[in-house]
């Protein structure tokens, strides 16, 4: 079997130059065992039709080599679904990336995660809201993630940081990007200190896509979404939606479901619970956990 080395290098020729979409490639190359496997398979299709490559394999993979040795001595590490550092939580989802780029290090710990998303243009209660919750979770031993965003998302990874905790950004963008820039500081910081992941190429810009893949990526990290203040509109109202879909829960604030319809709405579905104060969430998962809902 390839090393690990190797399989990266051939994840990243795969996915240049593949002509399927991303998230089939995590199934054909964990079924496979081997992304090298499947590139030679999709560069060769024992002339029953047209190779689905434009180039010969080496020279694909000498190619793909020399992007991976470039992003790894700026100090991105990257995990394809095949490695043991691939984050645990996002390996069992049915929409996993089949690779995700990372600044900072990923503690085993993480996998004790919890999402908590919201408004970019939150109110002066949601942000103080935010604080207190994110200071809850983190004295109880959760990692906070959350994707970097203005408003609810900078309140909560500002937050951990500041209680000595475990954040983990995940971004809409690629590592060497920052979106919005005015957070370039706060990512840098957590890449220092905790993590920033990202399932996109390292100069990625930001468009329409990429926020709702992250939100996917997000959910699929954490054992459940936390969701403060959020529009109908809102992606952490997409996010909502995807972690049902991969059986997390989802848990509302109390004053979201007070204000919003779809809050309402969405909190009479199974795995929805609405949380009132900061400690009654910890007492919620603490509950999910135990009881084997949560998967640590």
């Amino acid at each position: 079997m390839p090393d690990r080395s190797t399989n990266t290098v051939a994840m990243v020729a795969l996915l240049r130059h593949g002509k399927r979409p991303w998230e089939l490639y995590s199934d054909l190359v964990e079924d496979a065992g081997s992304a090298l496997a499947v590139l030679d398979e999709e560069s060769d299709l024992d002339g029953t039709q047209a190779s689905l490559f434009p180039a010969e394999t080496a020279s694909l993979l000498d190619a793909a080599r020399a992007e991976v040795d470039g992003w790894t001595a700026t100090g991105l590490e990257l995990y394809t679904v095949l490695d043991p550092g691939y984050p645990e939580n996002l390996r069992v989802v049915h929409d996993r990336p089949p690779l995700v780029f990372v600044a900072g290090r990923l503690h085993a710990s993480d996998a004790r995660s919890i999402a908590v998303v919201g408004a970019r243009k939150a109110t002066t209660q949601g942000l103080e809201s935010t604080a207190e919750i994110a200071t809850e979770l983190v004295g109880a031993g959760y990692t906070l993630v959350s994707g970097l965003a203005a408003g609810i998302d900078t309140a909560a990874h500002t937050a951990a940081l500041a209680a000595g905790g475990r954040t983990v950004a995940v971004i809409g963008t690629g590592l060497r990007r920052s979106y919005p820039p005015e957070n370039a500081a706060l990512q840098r910081r957590i890449a220092s200190k905790c993590a920033v992941v990202s399932q996109f190429w390292p100069d990625a810009p930001p468009n329409r896509r990429s926020f709702p893949m992250r939100n996917a990526v997000m959910s699929g990290i954490a054992l459940a979404t936390l969701i403060v203040e959020a529009r109908a509109t809102s992606g952490a109202r997409i996010q909502a939606r995807l972690a049902l879909a991969h059986g997390r829960p989802v848990l509302l604030l109390g004053s979201l479901v007070s204000e919003q319809d779809w809050a309402r709405e969405f909190a009479e579905r199974p795995g929805v619970q609405i949380i009132h104060r900061p400690a009654q969430l910890v007492a919620a998962l603490e509950r999910l956990t135990s009881t084997g809902t949560l998967v640590r």
